[in-house]
């Protein structure tokens, strides 16, 4: 790498929290630090929500996904959009109307605080879990990068620099930071990832599409291929990609965080419906740039190519193919989405903390600075939390972007099942939920670590991820429902410990 680039990436690197802190210093209450006063343009909260979902996952993993089946991946961003759009009708309002600061508060309106801390822990382990792999992602390409120079540092000490820049602009600015640097990153990656698809087409041959197309690479549809082992089939992709897309912009706290800083409830179904849109057009413009790499390798399998996994072609490509200062940006862009997706996590994390488990289990109603200083110590906590979690995996194989959404198939339907139960079956009370949540877990747990169906060529294979959330959210309406079944001929219990706190 020319040190043009690597001067670009450490002045990048230096920037981007100086700028957080410039944009988010004058924090006044802790609705500000969490919410931003509910005052976030919905298109600035809308390019940050693609931010904060895409990370290094996407820029550094999509590409590689072509290697295996094309474009099929793309039939997983349908379903998001039509997911998305349920949410946005469905979940946006319920936390609107109850000037919610975490969607998890609802679970405590409508339950009670045991379900809503349940459901927060369940954010909590995660979160640590499925940004710890993204945070590592991103140290992927500046090792490739320090090797390079000779300068041969450990995953773990690349990730402590990466949080160490990261913290100090969430810790100070909080969501009105993390959102407008999510925008300036994402427009970063983003034209970085069109100047490299430009890059490549001077260096590929006049019929490259034809050759790609010829051996599959841009296959879009999957019909019958392993409907339940095979995570991108076009009835996988649409149903079960629609369920996993409620739950993690319906009901998790990462995203709905974002749309809570909106000034309105349309705004914030616009940004929701908005970023389905253009994660559908972004991860089209990373497979593109897969099926050029497809072409200009040759075709060639990563372990001919001397690399671990397809999550390597990529940031090979960048440090040894791009031109001086475009690597430098492009690299500086990949770095940016990790940083940006790290903070959007620590200032979840500190709000859901915070509120559904500080305040509600030490039924303690904090002034606005004391819940503003605990904030920002919680965020804090969880930077150095962070820091061990993503050093869990140094040592996988499995393209990480499938990784970080297979984590999530644990927590998300007992998530998404809590919400639905709540908003469907009015007799639910919160131990019916609570069981229902439990038992979820458990099932889904048993369900990815032990049972294996009919995959290809004769092998079992594990259930495809993008079935976890939908699976989950069956068995936690089935339970509930049916523990619900107990209370025919009592008053509906529903609101009922909203009602009782409040009053209280």
């Amino acid at each position: 790498m020319h040190p043009v680039d690597l001067v670009i990436i450490v002045a990048y690197l230096l920037t981007m929290p100086a700028l957080g802190v410039l944009l988010g210093r004058r924090q006044r209450s802790a609705s500000d630090y969490f919410v931003g006063e509910r005052s976030l343009p919905w298109p600035a909260v809308c390019l940050s929500v693609v931010a904060t979902e895409t990370s290094t996952l996407t820029v550094i993993s999509t590409p590689g996904l072509v290697w295996g089946g094309g474009f099929t991946f793309l039939q997983l961003a349908l379903g998001y959009i039509v997911g998305r759009t349920i949410a946005a009708v469905l979940l946006l309002p319920r936390y609107f109307s109850g000037d919610l600061v975490t969607a998890y508060a609802y679970l405590g309106q409508r339950f009670g605080s045991v379900l809503q801390g349940t459901a927060s822990v369940a954010f909590v382990v995660t979160r640590l879990l499925a940004e710890g792999v993204r945070l590592f992602a991103g140290a992927i390409p500046i090792k490739a990068i320090l090797d390079g120079f000779g300068v041969h540092a450990a995953y773990w000490q690349i990730v402590v620099g990466l949080t160490a820049l990261t913290v100090v602009y969430a810790y100070v600015g909080g969501i009105r930071s993390v959102v407008w640097v999510d925008v300036i990153q994402l427009s970063l990656y983003l034209g970085g990832a069109v100047v490299a698809a430009v890059v490549l087409l001077g260096k590929l041959p006049a019929d490259w599409a034809h050759t790609a197309a010829g051996a599959g690479r841009f296959r879009f549809v999957d019909l019958a291929s392993h409907l339940l082992t095979n995570p991108y089939t076009l009835v996988t992709g649409v149903i079960g990609g629609a369920v996993f897309s409620m739950a993690s912009h319906g009901a998790d706290q990462l995203i709905v965080q974002r749309l809570l800083a909106c000034r309105s409830l349309r705004d914030g179904r616009r940004a929701l419906i908005g970023s389905g849109i253009l994660v559908f057009v972004q991860f089209g413009l990373f497979l593109l740039v897969g099926a050029m790499l497809w072409v200009f390798y040759g075709g060639a399998s990563p372990k001919a190519m001397g690399l671990s996994s397809t999550d390597d072609v990529f940031p090979r490509f960048i440090v040894g193919q791009l031109p001086v200062g475009v690597a430098g940006l492009l690299i500086a862009g990949v770095l940016a989405s990790t940083m940006g997706a790290l903070a959007s996590a620590l200032n979840a994390l500190s709000s859901s903390t915070v509120t559904d488990l500080y305040q509600r289990f030490t039924r303690r109603a904090l002034p606005d600075r004391h819940v503003l200083r605990y904030g920002r110590l919680w965020t804090l906590v969880w930077a150095a939390v962070f820091v061990g979690f993503a050093s869990l995996f140094s040592s996988t194989r499995d393209p990480v972007i499938v990784l970080g959404l297979g984590i999530t198939g644990y927590t998300y339907g007992a998530l998404l099942g809590s919400f639905l139960l709540g908003l469907f079956v009015a007799r639910a009370s919160q131990v019916d939920a609570l069981i229902a949540f439990l038992a979820t877990v458990a099932v889904m747990a048993v369900v990815i670590l032990g049972v294996r169906l009919p995959g290809p060529n004769g092998a079992s294979a594990a259930l495809a991820f993008p079935w976890y959330p939908a699976l989950g959210a069956l068995v936690s309406l089935v339970v509930g429902g049916a523990l619900a079944l107990r209370h025919r001929g009592t008053p509906s219990p529903v609101e009922t410990p909203a009602k009782a706190e409040t009053a209280a």
